[in-house]
């Protein structure tokens, strides 16, 4: 006779999918730096009640964090050099996904990633970085970037450039900038021919 209760396996894949449709609407939400998003806005697009979103994220801050570190597990997994990428092309291609991150989830840059005494926000940034210390080394090492800034410094350069107000068309140009400054120039000529 069945109990009519719903079985462990399938409460399990009924709160995956909660949480899935939770992380997929606060994405959404969040891409509009303009909007104020509630967490009572995200229940309402995500189609779920007050106390699933609170049984998944207890506050505003989990949520965020939550959406942080699946970006911050694609670009772990984007830290490689393509086939036919040199280094440096390489090192850009991977440094352009971290700031496509950015500029459309401002309320995570100001809301997290500024509190990088948090040991949960730093473990995250530190992923980052060690996927992306290779890509940063081989590049400097075939002497395409220069090689006296840390990926640290780096990063910190692409969030400052975030925090910028204006719309992503007013902050790539600045971010292009940034790249050409760390593509290495040529040596100068030596003037002594003359």
């Amino acid at each position: 006779m069945a109990s009519g209760k719903t079985s462990f396996p399938n409460r399990r894949a009924a709160a995956e999918r909660n949480r899935e449709k939770i992380l997929t609407a606060a994405r959404a939400a969040f891409a509009d730096p303009a909007a104020e998003i509630s967490m009572a806005e995200i229940a309402r697009r995500s189609g779920v009640g007050m106390a699933t979103l609170y049984r998944n994220f207890p506050g505003r801050q989990e949520l965020l964090e939550a959406l942080y570190a699946d970006e911050v597990d694609e670009l772990c997994a984007a830290a490689r050099v393509e086939d036919g990428q040199t280094p440096g092309a390489a090192l850009i291609a991977w440094l352009r996904l971290q700031f496509a991150f950015i500029p459309n989830k401002r309320l995570i840059v100001a809301e997290l990633l500024e509190h990088t005494d948090r040991d949960d926000i730093r473990s995250h940034r530190a992923r980052a970085i060690e996927a992306g210390r290779p890509l940063l080394s081989a590049a400097q090492e075939a002497r395409e970037i220069r090689d006296d800034l840390t990926l640290e410094q780096i990063f910190d350069i692409i969030i400052a450039i975030a925090k910028i107000n204006g719309p992503p068309d007013h902050l790539e140009p600045i971010f292009e900038t940034m790249l050409d400054g760390l593509r290495r120039t040529a040596e100068p000529e030596s003037t002594a021919h003359r």
